[in-house]
């Protein structure tokens, strides 16, 4: 694998477009977010407030009960619903996120071993998600042996879990990116992003491409549930995993730049980088 070039504003502009004037809502994709759980109700509002706001027509928040009244005041223009009312009927979502404050558990696991066995289009795994899958083969198996998109966005510490067999003694901080996002990619077939300072998104076991945008102020809680968001909504409205994931990581570090422009960096925080999203996505298309 090689760093192929970089993601940058010129690639950006050949994926993200003005809208047509009659453009309808159905058209602008629609994505489930398989997130939070009791007492992480924050992580999914961070995930799909970023959906929303990267331009999703409709979001659908799967989540514990106990979460909607707060989703509901948090983020009004998203659905809530529960596992049993969505599982027989995957196929109509343009895309799917999973793992963001679900916790590790059995049920975790179980979901998403049934989005892996029955959605065929673009999923985006990240945090809890990713735990779930370093402490299941049989989870590891059904990604690596999947024809369909899998995106997975761990950072350093969740890469070296998810390479547990292969790294031996080895620290995961021990590696560059590339190399982490060389191992991950050839184990599950998928596209890697290695977050992080300059962070990487590997398409392919060719090609690897680094990310220009973002800063030191983003390395906060729930700036990763804000860029699944983002891919997601991306995938959702059409892009390729590959475009969606590259596209998502340099919106996420734009917004986050805009805001540490009017905010300063130590003070940022996650729900700032979605309140710049728009004014990044306008920035792109004038």
């Amino acid at each position: 694998m090689k760093i192929i070039g970089l993601t940058d504003r010129k690639f950006v502009n050949t994926v993200i477009r003005k809208r047509p004037r009659d453009v309808h809502k159905g058209d602008c994709g629609k994505v489930l977010l398989v997130c939070g759980s009791v007492g992480m109700a924050g992580a999914a509002v961070l995930c799909s407030k970023a959906a929303m706001r990267s331009g999703s027509g409709l979001v659908k928040v799967c989540t514990d009960s106990y979460n909607f009244p707060i989703l509901q005041i948090s983020v009004p223009e998203v659905i809530c619903t529960q596992w049993d009312d969505v599982k027989d009927d995957l196929l109509q979502y343009d895309a799917v996120a999973i793992g963001p404050g679900m916790g590790v558990d059995d049920r975790t696991k179980k979901i998403l071993r049934d989005i892996l066995i029955g959605y065929d289009k673009t999923i985006v795994i990240d945090a809890d998600g990713l735990n779930a899958v370093s402490e299941s083969g049989e989870l590891q198996t059904l990604i690596a042996e999947r024809s369909a998109p899998i995106i997975m966005t761990p950072h350093i510490v969740e890469a070296g879990r998810l390479l547990r067999d292969r790294l031996g003694d080895r620290s995961a901080r021990e590696l560059d990116k590339l190399t982490l996002a060389d191992m991950i990619v050839k184990k599950y077939g998928c596209v890697a992003v290695i977050k992080g300072a300059d962070t990487l998104v590997a398409v392919s076991q060719d090609e690897a491409y680094t990310n220009i945008t973002g800063n030191p102020g983003m390395a906060t809680a729930g700036s990763g549930d804000v860029l699944t968001g983002i891919i997601a909504s991306f995938a959702g409205q059409g892009m390729s995993a590959e475009d969606a994931a590259r596209a998502g990581v340099f919106v996420h570090g734009m917004s986050g730049n805009f805001a540490a422009d009017s905010l300063g960096e130590y003070g940022l925080i996650a729900g700032d980088i979605i309140n710049n999203l728009p004014l990044a996505l306008k920035d792109l298309i004038d």
